[in-house]
């Protein structure tokens, strides 16, 4: 890739390599000043892309975020399995400290959100704009409710 090509990548924000590599290092520190200051960074660099990832979130394995952390919020107490896709806008919260636990090779569509201690299966499909506060099996694809025409001019 040239130079050129890298910093157009950069100054769009979607470069994400310094991010994950900040986000292992961190997991892997333990307690201490260590791990305050690679929390520190972590954050004010997920800051920057323009989302949150809490200093004690679980990713587990590769996260795919094909539009970088723009609006993306993942709870701190969140835990997300392998290989999953998630795109922009998307919120994972938490209800009295409790949190989503997500399977592996799930699909969260844009502006979706999931809440609650609730479990997502394993290769769950969840549609742009649903929101999920129940637990889904494995295998389901779940999608927002159908539009409907609320004032129809004449």
């Amino acid at each position: 890739m040239s130079i050129r090509r890298k910093i157009i990548e950069y100054s769009r924000g979607n470069d994400l390599s310094m991010f994950w590599r900040l986000y292992r290092l961190q997991k892997k520190t333990a307690d201490g000043i260590m791990h305050d200051i690679l929390t520190f960074l972590l954050s004010r660099s997920a800051h920057r892309h323009g989302g949150y990832i809490g200093p004690d979130a679980v990713i587990k394995g590769n996260l795919s975020l094909p539009h970088g952390l723009h609006g993306i919020f993942i709870s701190r107490y969140a835990q997300i399995g392998n290989g999953c896709w998630i795109y922009q806008n998307v919120t994972i919260g938490e209800v009295n400290r409790q949190a989503p636990q997500i399977g592996d090779h799930c699909l969260i569509g844009a502006g979706a959100v999931i809440i609650g201690a609730v479990r997502i299966g394993n290769n769950v499909k969840i549609g742009a704009g649903a929101v999920v506060n129940t637990d889904l099996p494995d295998g389901c694809t779940v999608v927002p409710q159908p539009v409907r025409i609320i004032e129809r001019r004449t």
